[in-house]
């Protein structure tokens, strides 16, 4: 019989004084009585709810503050005896040479998922031995990668902050002989371009600190660890953010910008920034947005701009450019705001000569291209889905691009045309 039954009969019981009544506060304190009394006994006699609480295992720990010094020392060595014995876990590169006696290291790939993962078309069902020899080594590298990123993780709690990374790119630039021939006074300028890159694209609510398991997940690393090839192509070392000659183009443009030579850009000096055709609008929001110093833009402010220009493709940098073109804060772009900046691309065009493009043209051009869930509304994901995030914002802010745009036709034909000259010589 369970407590709730023996409760019930309890309360069905008749009262040993039938000619007292009792009172309807009386028999509520009498059940609350008896379902503590019977509570207690069905739960196994446990009186004190703090004996119950006793027996839930820890599980939250707080980190130590910053003047309890000890505390912080001992995390500090328990974790990195841990990453130590998960590093000596690792396949080194002997091991890497799987042979007769392959050792216990290299029994978590020898399984039926490792096989089923790289089995794909193989008529007869094997798997090729280069291809499982590569999953091995990628295996190896991203949990060597992943143990030397969190060395860095001063927290301990799995991200990376600014400075983390800033540390971790410094210590790695030795190791890269693409990047021997910097000179050491560089090393801050170039540190400080390669861990924006990462925080623009991985940290887009701008919180401070990255997951190590998103740097893990991403292409960056790739890009940075691929400066360790002694012969990596002129070609590949101009398409990578990381190599020494981006890193010497960007930090040089940014130097020509600075006229007054004060290491810091003004609206005017930025204005200048590729073809110097931005509209004053656009230059506007950008210094009303992103963070400046007395109404001028530091290197790192730069950094953000650049990468948004450059990758319009990418949803962080299309986040980047939607905050400056939506004016009113609303969440999204409406006829207003697209009128706003597109009267500039107007002012321009008269400046340089050219007969002014209807707005009601482009307007409809804009909205048939993004194609918005809310006919009247064009939100961020609105433009991310459409795939012409990039066409649009660069039709809104720069006369270049949009004079590329509105004669993208008669230039394709141009370049068809000097195919075809090509071919015939």
């Amino acid at each position: 019989m369970d407590w709730k039954e023996i409760l019930r009969r309890r309360l069905a019981t008749p009262s040993t004084s039938p000619n007292k009544k009792k009172s309807e506060q009386e028999l509520k304190d009498e059940e609350m009585d008896l379902f503590t009394k019977y509570y207690s006994e069905w739960k196994g006699g446990r009186k004190n709810t703090n004996e119950f609480y006793k027996t839930i295992p820890r599980f939250y720990y707080r980190l130590p503050a910053e003047d309890e010094v000890l505390l912080q020392k001992l995390r500090e060595e328990s974790r990195a005896v841990f990453l130590q014995r998960k590093s000596r876990e690792l396949l080194d590169n002997e091991e890497l040479q799987v042979g007769e006696k392959a050792g216990p290291k290299c029994k978590q790939f020898f399984t039926a998922k490792v096989f089923a993962k790289l089995l794909h078309t193989d008529s007869y069902g094997r798997i090729s031995i280069m291809q499982f020899f590569n999953y091995v080594m990628r295996k190896v590298w991203l949990h060597q990668t992943r143990i030397g990123l969190s060395l860095y993780d001063v927290a301990g709690q799995g991200y990376l902050r600014e400075s983390d990374l800033e540390n971790y790119i410094l210590e790695l630039i030795p190791t890269l002989p693409q990047l021997d021939g910097l000179e050491k006074s560089f090393y801050s300028f170039y540190v400080c371009t390669a861990v924006r890159k990462f925080f623009f694209f991985l940290d887009p609510l701008r919180t401070g600190k990255i997951k190590i398991q998103d740097i893990l997940a991403c292409s960056f690393l790739d890009d940075l660890l691929e400066l360790r090839d002694e012969e990596l192509s002129k070609e590949s070392q101009e398409t990578n953010w990381f190599s020494a000659p981006s890193a010497l183009r960007v930090y040089g443009q940014y130097l020509n910008l600075d006229k007054d030579h004060n290491g810091m850009l003004s609206k005017e000096e930025l204005s200048r920034y590729g073809t110097a055709t931005m509209t004053n609008v656009f230059l506007d929001r950008v210094f009303q947005e992103c963070l400046t110093y007395d109404g001028e833009m530091d290197y790192k402010t730069y950094l953000d701009f650049v990468l948004a220009l450059e990758n319009r493709k990418e949803p962080a940098a299309l986040q980047y450019i939607f905050k400056l073109l939506d004016i009113e804060n609303k969440g999204y772009l409406n006829v207003f705001s697209l009128n706003y900046f597109f009267r500039a691309i107007q002012e321009l065009m008269k400046i340089h000569g050219q007969d002014p493009v209807s707005f009601q043209d482009v307007k409809d051009e804009i909205f048939d291209m993004v194609k918005p869930k809310d006919p009247l509304k064009i939100s961020l994901q609105d433009l991310i889905n459409s795939n012409q995030g990039d066409t649009v914002t660069t039709i809104l802010i720069d006369l270049n691009g949009f004079w590329t745009y509105e004669n993208r036709e008669a230039l394709v034909a141009n370049d068809n045309e000097n195919s075809t000259d090509l071919d015939d010589t």
